[in-house]
């Protein structure tokens, strides 16, 4: 990687977090349905770094945004959680569509039916770990289900939004 696209990383991180922290944090629909941009920050990073780099760039993340929350933990976990999936994502995706060897995580690269497929699909193991951690419960299991579906399409319809008018 070239230090012009460390920068690019490392900018869109920090404009994603204060995104999240300072404006998306406070966006709920109808009490069930919460955007997490802040994954978009896992979802970006380039195809080629290493495992345990996006390990470790997935928990300062997570535990930013769990500093933040107030929230001892869960996100770091379901975002590592979705970093850990996210090589087998993009192998299935790429025998299914054949990509090059070298993706560029992106709308304008993708396509955007290539990209929504693999947004929604990480966005959903993120959801379905955290909200079951919140929920901590079996007979919580239902209302759990109905906050994880609503909020995956919602922070995923917000992801696509984000890329569309992005120049990247």
């Amino acid at each position: 990687m070239t230090l012009r696209e460390i920068l690019n990383i490392v900018f869109l991180f920090v404009l994603y977090l204060a995104l999240q922290i300072l404006i998306v944090r406070n966006l709920v629909l109808f009490d069930v349905a919460f955007c997490f941009v802040y994954v978009a920050c896992i979802l970006l990073l380039p195809s080629e770094m290493s495992l345990s780099a996006t390990l470790l760039t997935a928990f300062g993340v997570g535990i930013i945004v769990d500093t933040f929350y107030n929230t001892l933990g869960m996100h770091a976990a379901a975002t590592v959680l979705m970093a850990y999936v996210r090589p087998a994502v993009v192998r299935f995706q790429a025998a299914q569509r054949g990509f090059d060897s070298r993706i560029v995580f992106s709308i304008h690269e993708m396509g955007s039916r290539n990209f929504f497929y693999y947004v929604l699909m990480l966005t959903f193991i993120h959801h379905f770990a955290l909200f079951l951690i919140e929920a901590n419960n079996v007979l919580l299991f239902l209302p759990a289900m109905v906050k994880i579906v609503a909020s995956t399409v919602f922070t995923s319809v917000t992801i696509m939004l984000v890329q569309y008018f992005s120049r990247n």
